[in-house]
């Protein structure tokens, strides 16, 4: 058993450390998606904020472009979740959490509603529509609803985007646009074949952005299972928690100071941040997961005080108004919030420029 212990502070520090949350990073979007190994994107205009939020110099059009030029897609990846990813992860992640995806709609509702039908003919009749044509839910379920009538045709589109893999295509997911999905293969939007699964890179891909961490946290934001015996085999510096449980590293990665000073941040809604590990204490705290995640899968976006979650947030848009929402989960000392004032006005004066006024008000304290 490794002998250093890793307490939670220390574990919150280098989580945002890594996650570019410590100060802002001077790279670009695009490297910073890749470096977060993806960003969960089951909001669209998420990665917006977790963009803004990490970055010293970000331009809403930059992302908008990443998606409009190919260069950045939404597809589902970890946890069977919409993430928005490069495009060369889009090939590369895809393959790794595919047995995941196939476990996840066989034990799902939606999988009686296929059966009877044979996969591989679904599998080839969904290619076929969306190589004819990018095409919506309403459309595919009409399509393959008319071929295969004694099925679910919701079940049938679900079954496709879990067996192939699909990208959901701009203006959805381009800030200010919206638009429900519209399907593409990402082999055909990319113009590339996905590449051969390679779960060793992922894991080190992990650690670098959400580590240390154990064999729970990493199927906890993949997905996936039995990977203790990979991670076994890559030579991983390794610690203990508090609670005596193994932490595995990368052997070169260092560990910023506990006492690192953290400043006022925004986190996005469904944010990574607060879903990538089994115990969610370094990021949460004392607080309870069922405060920041509700019971229907919608994930609150968040406010750090002194690096850990110390309230929810949201937009409020009404008469020309932009405002931000703070609900505290306790008592915030009065810098505290003059810098979550501060940074909530500079959220608001980069997503809505045009506004006739804004404002940053703390409900429920």
């Amino acid at each position: 058993m490794p002998n250093t212990v890793l307490d939670r502070r220390t574990l919150n520090r280098a989580l945002l450390d890594r996650q570019l949350l410590l100060e802002r990073s001077e790279m670009s979007a695009l490297d910073v998606i890749e470096h977060l190994v993806g960003m969960q994107s089951q909001a669209p205009d998420a990665p917006y904020v977790g963009l803004w939020t990490r970055l010293k110099h970000f331009s809403f059009a930059e992302l908008a472009g990443l998606m409009t030029e190919r260069r950045a897609v939404r597809i589902v990846l970890m946890r069977g979740t919409v993430h928005l990813v490069s495009a060369s992860d889009a090939l590369a992640l895809r393959p790794v959490v595919q047995p995941m995806l196939e476990r996840q709609f066989r034990s799902s509702t939606w999988s009686p509603g296929v059966r009877g039908v044979d996969r591989e003919e679904l599998v080839a009749a969904g290619r076929a529509l969306v190589g004819e044509r990018a095409r919506n839910p309403a459309e595919l379920r009409a399509a393959l609803g008319e071929r295969w009538p004694q099925a679910d045709p919701g079940s049938l589109v679900n079954a496709l985007r879990n067996w192939i893999p699909l990208v959901q295509l701009p203006p959805r997911g381009v800030w200010g646009k919206g638009g429900q999905p519209v399907y593409a293969t990402v082999e055909e939007w990319l113009g590339r074949t996905v590449e051969s699964p390679d779960v060793g890179t992922v894991v080190r891909r992990y650690l670098g952005a959400f580590g240390p961490a154990g064999v729970a946290d990493l199927q906890k934001w993949s997905g996936l299972t039995g990977l203790r015996q990979v991670v076994a085999g890559l030579g991983l510096r390794t610690y203990r928690d508090d609670q005596g449980r193994v932490l595995y590293d990368l052997p070169d990665a260092g560990l910023p100071d506990p006492d690192t000073p953290v400043p006022a941040r925004f986190v996005a809604d469904f944010d990574n941040l607060v879903l990538s590990h089994a115990d969610r204490s370094r990021i949460l705290g004392e607080v309870a997961p069922g405060q920041v995640m509700t019971v229907n899968g919608i994930v609150r976006g968040t406010v750090l005080v002194d690096g850990f979650v110390g309230g929810t947030w949201k937009f409020e848009r009404r008469r020309g108004e932009a405002a931000v929402l703070v609900e505290p989960f306790g008592r915030i000392g009065i810098a505290d919030r003059e810098a979550l004032e501060a940074e909530g006005s500079r959220l608001l004066a980069a997503t809505d420029p045009q506004a006739s006024a804004h404002a940053v008000r703390f409900t429920g304290s």
